[in-house]
């Protein structure tokens, strides 16, 4: 078989070699890093290396930096009842979070379900400002946005966001997990309070993340109690090899993000002009939007996705149908319902997002295989859905 093309990012990146090096170095460091002996204090030099790198990715300071063992976590941790400013009581007692949120932040984090009120979007996936306005017309609120859709890749006007929540004397929570690497992430430029991050989608281990947090912010019920780690947010021992991976990760996603992102650019462009020669009925949903620079979500008339994933699979690529901690359901995406789309049309997307190391090599690859499919489908085989 034919070297295969991975076009899944946005489920996972894969492991970058210098995060893999640095990572290999790290397990020779024995100490617990809250020791105070030699061998402790060179664990906790390496973990506090990785909070600077993460916290330099998002313009954050370090000590606004808490690790999390990945961004559903963060979110978790983001989305409670007990933030407040200084060492007071909880100031938000309800969150408003948007239709197209990831399954950790929709389902709304640690509050009462009775206390969570989605907030729709357009068309395009764009969170619906008027409806958001009016919701804060009720009082303050938590309010968690993602800054770009992991399905369909379209980039949420976060600063327009918080200027609103902001003048309702709300709090702003940004799920940024797949910005890293392809647009600028700066916490302050984004507007947020709260921001959550993932390793492995920028190149680092899986199973690491960070909350930043405004400096500001206290957080009065930690998700996790215990020994006091993570200035008291975060117990237990921090994994100081993933850790000094996500840094170097985010260091080097950081490093090169302008020309990774025009890369990326030029190879979504190539991608969709190919699918739509080869398909003039297909469907890329959220192009009217401003999109990540590496997301494409699209279907076909009669495509049925499960089918076509494994079809793809086949041919040696990866792709997917949507978001990987959504697989194995069979209902449409929730972000297309939210977005107006026909559930049949739902049922068909598939997501293709590249990363750092896809060349054009792999996007021909996947037009090649993509000609195969559409010729099926439109002689009305395997892939029609029923």
């Amino acid at each position: 078989m034919s070297a295969r093309a991975y076009l899944d990012w946005n489920a996972t990146a894969p492991l970058r070699p210098r995060a893999r090096a640095v990572m290999t170095e790290a397990f020779d460091l024995a100490g617990n890093p809250s020791s105070v002996h030699a061998e402790g204090r060179a664990a906790r030099v390496a973990v506090e290396r990785a909070r600077a790198q993460v916290a330099a990715l998002v313009g954050a300071d370090p000590a606004q930096v808490t690790f999390t063992s990945g961004g559903t976590e963060a979110n978790m941790m983001a989305l409670s009842p007990a933030w407040s400013a200084g060492r007071g009581g909880a100031i938000f007692d309800r969150l408003l979070v948007s239709a197209i949120e990831h399954p950790s932040a929709g389902q709304g984090g640690r509050f009462p379900a009775d206390r969570v009120e989605n907030i729709p979007v357009t068309g395009q996936g764009i969170i619906d400002l008027e409806a958001l306005r009016s919701a804060l017309k009720a009082g303050p609120a938590l309010v968690s946005v993602m800054l770009a859709n992991n399905e369909t890749g379209v980039i949420q006007p976060t600063r327009e966001i918080a200027d609103l929540v902001h003048e309702a004397s709300g709090l702003l929570h940004v799920d940024a997990v797949q910005g890293p690497g392809r647009i600028p992430c700066d916490i302050k430029a984004l507007g947020a309070d709260l921001l959550t991050i993932s390793g492995h989608k920028l190149g680092g281990p899986k199973g690491t993340g960070a909350l930043v947090r405004h400096d500001r912010l206290h957080l009065s019920e930690p998700l996790i109690r215990g020994g006091g780690q993570e200035r008291g947010l975060r117990a237990g021992t921090e994994d100081v090899v993933a850790i000094a991976g996500f840094g170097v990760a985010a260091e080097a996603a950081g490093a090169a993000r302008e020309s990774d992102s025009a890369q990326m650019a030029r190879l979504q462009e190539r991608l969709e002009a190919g699918i739509r020669a080869a398909s003039p009925e297909a469907i890329i949903f959220g192009q009217g939007a401003q999109r990540l620079p590496n997301t494409t979500l699209f279907t076909h008339p009669g495509l049925k996705a499960e089918t076509a994933v494994i079809a793809f699979d086949l041919e040696g690529v990866a792709v997917s149908s949507g978001s990987a901690c959504s697989s194995g359901k069979v209902q449409p995406s929730h972000v297309l319902a939210a977005m107006g789309i026909e559930a049949g049309l739902a049922r068909g997307a598939i997501r293709i997002s590249t990363g750092y190391a896809t060349g054009e090599a792999e996007i021909d690859h996947c037009l090649k295989a993509w000609r195969k499919l559409s010729e099926s489908l439109l002689k009305g085989r395997t892939i029609i859905a029923a």
